[in-house]
């Protein structure tokens, strides 16, 4: 289980690093940043929110099985954090790359993470619903 503490607290850094670079291609023009390195706005704030939201999901899943003493197959938790890691990636990448979503090798790689963290997701909460 501690696969989710420690992927939450590297979420918690990507999600830093998108919240600086938004701060420093907005509020701090850095010549070569917006526009050039950030393609596109927009795609950073979401995948710093995916970031954040993976982060919480993985802590929250982690505190809550630990203190309600469950324990969580590993396989979940190993799911839950690639997927919560691969999956605010695909904003990234799509940011770094405008042409992203029109290769297919793109809309497996979203359809891969989008299905891991479900799955993973899917388990763990059954799991707990069930230890309930």
């Amino acid at each position: 289980m501690e696969i989710m503490l420690k992927m939450g607290v590297i979420l918690i850094f990507c999600s830093l690093t998108c919240a600086w670079l938004g701060t420093f291609s907005r509020w701090f023009p850095i010549k070569g940043l917006e526009g050039g390195f950030i393609k596109d706005y927009g795609l950073l704030i979401k995948a710093h929110i995916d970031y954040i939201l993976m982060a919480g999901l993985n802590l929250t899943i982690y505190a809550v099985a630990k203190v309600a003493n469950i324990a969580l197959p590993i396989e979940a938790c190993w799911l839950i954090a690639i997927g919560g890691f691969t999956n605010p990636t695909v904003f990234t990448i799509a940011m770094l790359k405008p042409d992203f979503w029109q290769y297919q090798w793109a809309k497996i790689y979203t359809a891969a993470t989008f299905a891991l963290s479900t799955i993973g997701f899917v388990w763990a909460g059954v799991v707990m619903f069930n230890a309930a």
